[in-house]
């Protein structure tokens, strides 16, 4: 037994032990309300990501079908992260003034065009796809979350749920990841490299109806045009310390990762295959290969992986109970930082670096719920998918620079540790503006949210009092 089967064994059985004791030992919740809309909310959820996850492992293979040479892919890969960067920031923005809901159906609708591109062997109809996916992609990472967190503010669900919510949403997502391989593997050997995406399309259509039959539409601020909502979005992370730590360490860590799922294959194979990192992206797009190329087996690899994001998000559940998100994410970034250190230090070494991976997909697992509710907590309602567009535009351009520099692997990783290093310090700056909110006594609102909401109305007590000592 290979020593990644011997890990996803492993990370199964603590990832299985782990959820049971979350499940038994932590106060369960019985609000109907709040579980019915957490079950919408995931259902749909889990429908986008599958959408996406269905498309990952067979993009490159399919490009290779149509006879496409290895500096055409390298470009129709590199016009999708650009076209999230630039065309998704603006299109995502729209949520917040035509509505989260809509933009939502626009995800849908512009994967599945996306989808229907890849039937077609022409460089110029598959590089709209390309631009279609990547737009599609960064209104899948905003709007969404977006439309979550208003619901449940609206229908003033007790705040802390939230982050049981997004803790479920990557669990489910690790399982659709499984599972969406598998099926598209079955699809693709039996129909063709097309079939996966076909597939795609039809959970996409699916995801379509379920959201206009059972979500109701929300906004952030309808009066304001769309210039003006980036303008507010940009004052709110350059006023905002809070918001601006939360944008830096988005853009830190989540860059960080995609570079990692370019870069995770040569580091794990004894002898790396003489191909360019951007052909290991495309072979990795989405930590989804089909296992066919090289010495190492991918999906057993892939599977532990996702067992450990796994882990990491029951680990969330814990420790969220017992201490704030803010203060236990200093050593989750810096631990993730460690473990990206092994091919640096001990390059070669199959087993270590294989365990620095897995210790680092675990705190990919508590990053995820970790940022969703810090983000609840802190982004301004009105401006909410647009600065969390925003946010996107860094990350995309660390993996463009990472992409286009065709640097050595020990110099990629070494780029991530520092990235991860800053994203701490970042977060520890985020913890001295959350350590300085005021606290409220007893019986009275303890999330940040109404920690703010107090201090604005003490300030508004005191002015109040200094007006009547005047006259």
């Amino acid at each position: 037994m290979n020593i990644f089967l011997t890990g996803f064994y492993v990370l199964t059985l603590l990832c299985a032990v782990l959820f049971v004791y979350t499940k038994t030992s932590l106060k369960p919740v019985n609000d109907v309300g709040f579980l019915g809309f957490q079950r919408t909310y995931l259902f749909v959820y889990l429908l986008a990501m599958g959408g996406d996850w269905l498309q990952g492992p067979h993009v490159y293979a399919l490009y290779e079908s149509y006879h496409m040479s290895t500096h055409q892919i390298e470009i129709l890969f590199v016009a999708g992260f650009g076209s999230s960067m630039i065309v998704g920031t603006i299109v995502g923005s729209f949520a917040d003034k035509y509505g989260r809901k809509l933009n939502c159906i626009i995800y849908g609708v512009l994967y599945g065009l996306a989808c229907i591109t890849k039937h077609f062997d022409s460089f110029w109809i598959l590089m709209l796809g390309r631009l279609l996916g990547g737009t599609a992609t960064s209104i899948l990472y905003s709007a969404f979350e977006s439309w979550l967190v208003y619901e449940h503010h609206h229908r003033k669900y007790d705040s802390e749920l939230l982050g049981n919510i997004f803790s479920h949403a990557i669990l489910g997502n690790s399982l659709v990841a499984i599972v969406a391989g598998l099926v598209a593997q079955f699809f693709a050997d039996r129909f063709g490299f097309v079939a996966p995406f076909d597939v795609s399309l039809t959970v996409l259509i699916t995801m379509i109806v379920i959201v206009y039959l059972t979500w109701t539409e929300n906004y952030g601020d309808q009066s304001v045009n769309i210039s003006q909502s980036f303008k507010n979005a940009f004052t709110a992370i350059r006023t905002d310390h809070k918001v601006l730590c939360l944008g830096a360490i988005q853009s830190l860590f989540e860059g960080s990762m995609y570079v990692f799922v370019l870069e995770w294959t040569p580091a794990l194979t004894p002898a790396p295959p003489q191909v360019s990192s951007q052909r290991n992206l495309l072979e990795d797009d989405k930590q989804m290969e089909d296992g066919h190329r090289g010495t190492i087996p991918h999906g057993h690899i892939f599977a532990a992986f996702m067992v450990a994001v796994m882990l990491g998000s029951c680990i969330f559940k814990l420790l969220s109970r017992y201490t704030s998100i803010e203060s236990f994410m200093r050593p989750v970034l810096l631990v993730s930082a460690l473990s990206l250190l092994m091919p640096i230090l001990f390059p070669g070494n199959q087993l270590i670096i294989f365990i620095g991976f897995l210790v680092f997909e675990m705190c990919v697992g508590l990053f995820w719920p970790s940022l969703g509710t810090m983000r609840g907590k802190y982004v301004p309602e009105e401006t909410r998918a647009t600065v969390m567009n925003f946010f996107r535009i860094p990350l995309n351009m660390i993996v463009i620079f990472i992409l286009l520099q065709n640097l050595p692997l020990k110099v990629i990783f070494q780029c991530c540790v520092f990235f991860l290093i800053m994203a701490a310090v970042f977060q520890q700056w985020l913890y001295k503006e959350y350590s300085n909110l005021p606290r409220v006594s007893s019986g009275s609102d303890k999330s940040p949210v109404g920690q703010l909401k107090a201090a604005i109305e003490k300030d508004l007590i005191v002015s109040v009092g200094d007006e009547e000592e005047q006259i």
